[in-house]
């Protein structure tokens, strides 16, 4: 029986279904997913971001929060490397910040003040004397709108915060936008952009916690990190740096080659017995705002490797010395001492009333902008 045109046209559009399919996935924005409501009634959304080598990151409303990252390991099988809850209800309650974004002052100003333009501004004080990550209610407490994007480098998804003028103590009205996208190469790219209609300051950060090894497995001890930086800014007894910009050489702050964390944690240090472990600013190498290379972390059973890369003048490295067993996250796991690390990256602590640290005043119509890469890998 002779083949009919029609009969072909169905042929080759069956056989293309699934090409075409995968060109629509990989080309439409993200969708949002119901995530739970608040207690007001606000609906949470969830973007799941998926590229094509089995990387997914999922992110809420709430907070701007990054829920999940599963990447695969050496074998090729996925696992969450971050901390969280699997549910809104965690991360509405009690929670060290786990995977949000802190603002508008992201990191510690020294009790609670600050004098920008000859005013003194008061703040809360919610981390013994001083300010820590916004105050009582910072960016990790609010609603973000979400916009999906079908970005060129993958798909993605932008989210927007307005601080209004004098939230938590702070002058002018910020807007802050954040948006997170998932490439081909493994990535996900962080891009803040902040603008304000008057004179304020403003150091905003993402707070995830890695587990390479994978979520709720075990404490970070044997991960191996390498940091980028001559030097760190040391602390007193309430975390607020000095001033000091101290060589790292010779101290249990140096990472210039690639140390086990646990190799000198509980080392017999002044800076060690501030921070529990390890919660300083280390200044990185090479000119801040060029997107450069900063910490490399690998684990070794599951095989899996992080670079972060940034155009920030510091980052934070905290090993969860503050985790003590009482949270159960994803999976049932209970996250005790040192189960998570944090890089984040910034602008240094209490850059408000340190002028010899990198300005974090935001003029009045100016714009800020910072990217922030995590490039996974395992081998």
């Amino acid at each position: 029986m002779p083949v009919r045109p029609f009969q072909i046209f169905l042929f080759v559009l069956v056989a293309l279904v699934p090409f075409g399919l995968a060109l629509s996935a990989a080309g439409e924005d993200p969708v949002g997913q119901p995530f739970g409501t608040t207690a007001d009634g606000t609906a949470v959304e969830r973007y799941v971001l998926k590229n094509a080598h089995g990387m997914e990151v999922d992110v809420i409303t709430w907070g701007a929060i990054v829920q999940r990252i599963v990447v695969p390991d050496r074998k090729g099988t996925p696992g969450d490397v971050v901390l969280g809850f699997d549910t809104l209800a965690g991360y509405l309650g009690q929670h060290p910040y786990f995977g949000a974004i802190v603002g508008r002052y992201g990191n510690r100003i020294a009790n609670a003040t600050f004098t920008l333009g000859g005013t003194k501004y008061t703040l809360a004080a919610n981390n013994g004397p001083n300010s820590l990550h916004g105050g009582l209610k910072g960016f990790d407490k609010h609603m973000w709108k979400a916009r999906p994007l079908a970005s060129p480098a993958g798909p993605a998804v932008e989210l927007t915060y307005v601080s209004p003028a004098g939230e938590e103590g702070y002058p002018g009205t910020l807007t802050a936008k954040v948006t997170y996208t998932v490439t081909e190469a493994d990535e996900l790219r962080i891009d803040y952009h902040l603008s304000a209609d008057a004179e304020t300051v403003a150091n905003v950060t993402n707070h995830s916690y890695f587990n390479l090894a994978g979520q709720g497995t075990g404490d970070v001890l044997a991960h191996v990190v390498r940091i980028q930086a001559d030097r760190f800014t040391p602390v007193n007894a309430t975390l607020i740096p000095t001033g000091e910009l101290r060589p790292v050489q010779g101290t249990p702050f140096d990472f210039r080659a690639a140390t086990a964390i646990g190799a000198r944690i509980d080392a017999k240090d002044e800076q060690i017995a501030y921070g529990k472990g390890y919660d300083h600013n280390w200044v990185l190498d090479g000119h801040m705002g060029t997107l450069r290379p900063a910490v490399h972390v690998t684990e070794a059973t599951s095989g899996r490797a992080l670079d972060v890369s940034t155009t920030e003048p510091g980052v934070q490295f905290y090993t969860g010395n503050f985790l003590d067993g009482t949270i159960k996250g994803k999976g049932g796991a209970v996250y005790r001492n040192r189960f998570g690390l944090c890089l984040e990256t910034q602008h240094f602590p209490d850059s408000p009333n340190q002028p010899a640290f990198p300005s974090t005043v935001l003029r009045a119509g100016a714009r800020y902008r910072s990217t922030t890469m995590f490039r996974f890998r395992a081998g």
